[in-house]
């Protein structure tokens, strides 16, 4: 078939997800376009960045949050956007497929913010929730400079900065860096639903970062291939540019195709020596000159 026909045939499996409350098998889908399963499989994936099954789940989160921005109530918005219980919105959030993002692209307008900003070995870390789930975590040398980024990300919600133990979300995540990075041994604590806005490509590619083991990188190339679009590294690498959740969701891991280390939105030093500090974390006493391994993300 050529590439023409194989779009167009593409286009209309696409246009029957989202006409469908429920999700099509992937046979009726081949019939329906003209493509054999398998095909139709490895092509809907690599023209749209995720599987049809993943695209219909994005087709109804984006459902459910124009509902609760026009005022529905989450028991109505979440069945609604045809999903059979509460409980599956937030098994979904637990793999990073977010929950509500609230009113992130109208400035935060009507949300409510609580942050806590902590020092760590990195600079200073603040990390914000809003009533729904986690909104950010950022890094800096200082505590004005964080504050001052969360407001221009956020300009019209109302913010209030809590002392730590005062609030269970932002505990939650400043134990999960801590013990995940080794500045503490407490165990890595539960994440609490995410309120981050994003598209499906987005939430694959961070998806796909979470799985890649600390002390360990991959290239931008390499993480594409392993979502099966090598020729997608350039909107990997975007996507990895837009992550706001720094260490949670890990792009420092991700670096140049030649070995150089790249950039990072949080700085290029802070990313290297955070790199340097899981490397060491990994190493067993007595091999450190053991040379750190490179793994593709797994789908």
């Amino acid at each position: 078939m050529s590439t023409s026909r194989t779009h167009a045939a593409l286009e209309l499996a696409r246009a029957r997800i989202e006409r469908s409350d429920a999700l099509p098998t992937l046979a009726e889908l081949a019939d329906a376009c003209g493509l054999s399963p398998t095909h139709l499989q490895r092509a809907f994936r690599r023209r749209f960045g995720v599987s049809p099954a993943e695209y219909h789940r994005a087709r109804r989160f984006e459902q459910l949050r124009r509902s609760l921005r026009e005022g529905q109530p989450v028991s109505d918005a979440v069945y609604a956007a045809g999903f059979g219980s509460a409980s599956r919105v937030y098994e979904h959030s637990d793999r990073l497929l977010g929950m509500t993002p609230a009113s992130y692209r109208a400035g935060g307008a009507g949300a409510a913010i609580r942050y806590t900003i902590t020092r760590t070995p990195l600079g200073h870390l603040l990390v914000a929730a809003t009533s729904r789930g986690l909104c950010s975590v950022t890094l800096d040398d200082d505590e004005a400079t964080l504050e001052a980024r969360l407001v221009r990300e956020f300009p019209l919600a109302a913010r209030e900065r809590v002392d730590a133990g005062r609030e269970e979300w932002l505990d939650a995540v400043i134990a999960r860096i801590a013990g995940e990075l080794g500045w503490s041994a407490a165990a890595p604590a539960a994440l609490p639903p995410l309120d981050v806005a994003a598209t499906a490509f987005q939430w694959r590619v961070w998806d796909a970062l979470t799985r890649i083991p600390a002390g360990t990188t991959v290239s931008y190339g390499e993480l594409a291939a392993g979502l099966d679009m090598p020729g997608a590294a350039r909107a990997v690498g975007n996507a990895c540019g837009s992550n706001r959740l720094a260490l949670l969701v890990p792009c420092h891991r991700v670096i140049r195709e030649d070995g150089s280390i790249g950039g990072w939105r949080w700085g290029v030093e802070r990313k290297r020596r955070l790199l340097a500090a899981e490397r060491a974390c990994q190493t067993p006493a007595g091999d450190e000159s053991r040379p750190r391994s490179r793994t593709r993300a797994r789908r």
